[in-house]
């Protein structure tokens, strides 16, 4: 279990694969670092292991314990494309994914650890879908650990597949196939 302490800079970021135009905002470092400055409150206390479980309950993400307490959170949009069922990140979405990592590399937020969530469309199996998400999550976990040197420490991934669709939409829908970012508060190094 992971207890989070005081988020200064707490915030949601979902990398939508296809959003809508509605969906979409200008990314910058600037934005995404002004952003995690908003909200000043208390961090819920979250379990990162049991994410992936309620996911599968198919219940409505604010019925569920942990992930009702980081639903809370602001969010902001950007596009992060990946080659249809795969996890191969498209070359257009390397700048946009650069700018989140020199987001993580500001010095308001060199202290936050953050949860990579990935999602997808309902298209395919249930299994396929868990199985698809994780290492979507897991593949910008390792871009931006490897590619961008944000410390694999601070980074966890989880797949929820497409249990959580975006309210008001198709779950067959392009823009369920995305990636969340979560601040999951400070980080304390060994």
């Amino acid at each position: 279990m992971i207890k989070l302490h005081s988020l200064t800079f707490a915030m949601l970021i979902t990398l939508a694969i296809a959003p809508t135009a509605g969906h979409c905002q200008q990314v910058s470092e600037q934005r995404i670092v002004s952003s995690l400055g908003k909200l000043t409150a208390a961090a819920p206390i979250v379990d990162v292991a049991i994410l992936r479980q309620e996911a599968m309950s198919g219940k409505a993400i604010e019925a569920l314990p942990n992930w009702g307490k980081v639903a809370k959170l602001p969010q902001m949009v950007v596009e992060i494309n990946f080659r249809n069922d795969s996890v191969m990140i498209e070359p257009e979405s390397y700048r946009t994914i650069g700018m989140i990592a020199d987001a993580l590399h500001h010095p308001n937020l060199w202290d936050y650890k953050f949860l990579i969530v990935g999602h997808t469309s309902a298209t395919g199996s249930d299994e396929h879908n868990m199985d698809l998400s994780e290492k979507r999550a897991a593949a910008i976990r390792e871009m931006l650990s490897t590619t961008f040197a944000v410390a694999p420490e601070r980074l966890y991934a989880v797949g929820v597949g497409e249990y959580f669709p975006i309210e008001g939409s198709n779950a067959d829908a392009a823009n369920n196939r995305r990636v969340q970012l979560f601040n999951l508060g400070v980080f304390k190094k060994q």
